[in-house]
């Protein structure tokens, strides 16, 4: 089920989301309703806070090119465990911030640990846009935000411009 996401500057968005510490059902499900929302969107990544849930877990698919295999990821729990030294700038974005875009610069290859709905523990290192993608989710579960990493004034900004999409859309 597609579920509705919480558009900047949102309270919820601004909290630290609490450790995950049981899978159940209704947790399984949500990651699935996230998985839905996130390729509907369309996105690569979506964090529980996105959605109002203030639980540590995250989903990413990072595989944009035609006719490539999807690779769906669940991380209950993602941790940042090691990030390289060197770095890498991308446009990043945020379906919680729509249609505005900045470069943020982050470690360029982190190794994360995170428990699957399984209960399974990971760890993988990731570089390129995954790497990128799952720093910016990690960020939402500890409510930062990628505008966070912007000069006031053009945090500020943005800010403007989605508090005003924001009242269009409530006179919709």
């Amino acid at each position: 089920m597609k579920r509705p996401i919480l558009i900047h500057p949102d309270p919820r968005l601004k909290k630290v989301c609490a450790p995950v510490t049981d899978i159940t059902g209704d947790l399984r499900k949500l990651a699935k309703d996230m998985l839905e929302t996130m390729y509907d969107a369309p996105g690569i990544g979506l964090a529980a806070p996105q959605i109002g849930v203030l639980d540590r877990l995250i989903v990413l698919d990072c595989v944009k090119e035609e006719g490539e295999t999807p690779r769906p990821l669940v991380m209950i729990n993602p941790e940042v465990v090691a990030s390289s030294d060197d770095l890498n700038t991308y446009e990043e974005g945020c379906l919680s911030i729509p249609e505005q875009y900045a470069d943020v610069t982050r470690p360029a290859e982190v190794e994360v640990t995170w428990v699957d709905v399984d209960g399974n523990p990971h760890k993988e290192a990731f570089g390129g846009l995954w790497a990128t993608c799952v720093q910016h989710e990690i960020d939402h579960l500890n409510g930062k935000l990628f505008i966070d990493y912007l000069k006031p004034m053009k945090r500020q900004m943005i800010t403007r411009k989605m508090q005003k999409l924001k009242r269009e859309q409530a006179r919709v």
